[in-house]
């Protein structure tokens, strides 16, 4: 398993918003059809979030997941991850509701509080669709809440279901918040952390950056984790490269960067799959499938969620 490297996709979260590009998915047909496409072009984990589909508007109900995760489910053998972050807006007890409900084998879990700046968006983006976008995107006083009572509560909620976690570092004290969990025994290794780089609020996308959180979480858990990454924007396919070629994983998807280029909007979250399989192979390396993520990630399987 050396040489497998992990794409995760994910297909739309709750950051962009619909008007910024037209091949964002908003309803549940399309977030299932973007969820298969990547699955189908090298993605062995879908991260999934779920939008009201006339507005765009995130939405963390479970009856918002429910129609397209049965027909990802059946259409394709990839590993579901299923939000716990929601969109900054939203209570920790609404944002685990999804997971607790459909039991998933992988939920992802924000590693701490952050201040969450969106507003840098509204400098390319002028011509909105909906009153909610521009006054989502502008507030410049969203703390994204993830106290440590709010962090147990998400993994004890979830600790019966089996359910393991994509834990999103935003920084370095993210990745020291898990060391916390892990001394104390309430977190299971292996870990599948997710260093996330560029998003105004965390950490920059500087390759200083991306190496100071290698090590840093390298001494801390040493051989219990399997690294992974985000780039924002357009320090997505930069930042996949380099942990590439460090022997991480990477995630890629329309809800982490819009482009496929300098300029170009990404057409599918299938394209983006494809230019980091593109780097992965480049470098002499091989896409995992879902079931050798299973097995690299110590998941319980496809068979044992309540989708």
């Amino acid at each position: 398993m050396a040489k497998k490297v992990i794409i995760t996709c994910a297909v739309t979260g709750a950051i962009h918003t619909p008007s910024m590009s037209p091949h964002l998915p908003v309803t549940p047909e399309e977030i299932a059809d973007a969820a298969i496409g990547a699955a189908e072009a090298g993605a062995a984990i879908v991260h999934l979030h779920a939008r009201d589909p006339k507005t765009g508007q995130p939405d963390q109900s479970a009856e918002g997941f429910a129609p397209f995760l049965k027909v990802i489910k059946q259409r394709s053998n990839c590993v579901i991850n299923i939000t716990t972050g929601g969109a900054p807006t939203m209570t920790v007890a609404e944002r685990v509701k999804p997971a607790a409900t459909y039991k998933p084998e992988v939920a992802s879990l924000n590693m701490g509080s952050m201040n969450f700046g969106l507003f840098g968006m509204l400098n390319r983006f002028k011509d909105f669709k909906h009153d909610w976008e521009p006054k989502y995107l502008g507030n410049k006083d969203i703390i994204f809440r993830n106290s440590f009572q709010d962090i147990e509560y998400i993994l004890t909620t979830l600790a019966e279901s089996g359910t393991r976690f994509e834990f999103e570092c935003y920084d370095t004290a993210h990745l020291y918040n898990l060391a916390h969990f892990l001394d104390r025994g309430i977190v299971k290794t292996p870990l599948f952390v997710q260093t996330v780089f560029g998003l105004l609020g965390g950490i920059g996308a500087h390759p200083d950056d991306v190496m100071h959180m290698k090590r840093t979480a390298d001494r801390l858990f040493g051989d219990q984790y399997r690294w992974s990454v985000l780039g924002a924007g357009k320090n997505q396919l930069p930042i996949a490269a380099m942990s590439a070629a460090m022997g991480g994983n990477v995630r890629v998807g329309l809800e982490d960067s819009l482009w496929a280029g300098p300029g170009k909007l990404a057409e599918s979250n299938a394209q983006q799959v494809r230019l980091a399989k593109q780097i992965i192979e480049g470098l002499g390396l091989e896409v995992a499938t879902p079931d050798e993520a299973r097995e690299i990630l110590a998941l319980k399987g496809g068979d044992k969620t309540a989708i």
